[in-house]
């Protein structure tokens, strides 16, 4: 997984989390749901990085 991919879906869950927390500090529910749904989709996202991060560090492995 790329360095930027990375640092992507980093700024992706930090902007998700700053928008449910404008929308909890401004009772605004749909924002609230809304950067908690896109802080859920980084969150999946970097899972997904490790995974294939630790694919990569498998196969690695084997080459050696």
């Amino acid at each position: 997984m790329s360095f930027t991919d990375k640092v992507e879906h980093k700024a992706e869950e930090l902007k998700g989390a700053a928008k449910e927390k404008y929308g909890d500090a401004t009772d605004n529910e749909s924002l609230q749901a809304e950067g908690a749904a896109e802080r859920a989709a980084a969150k999946a996202k970097q899972a997904g990085d490790h995974v294939k991060d630790a694919g990569n560090d498998v196969a690695d492995a084997f080459r050696n």
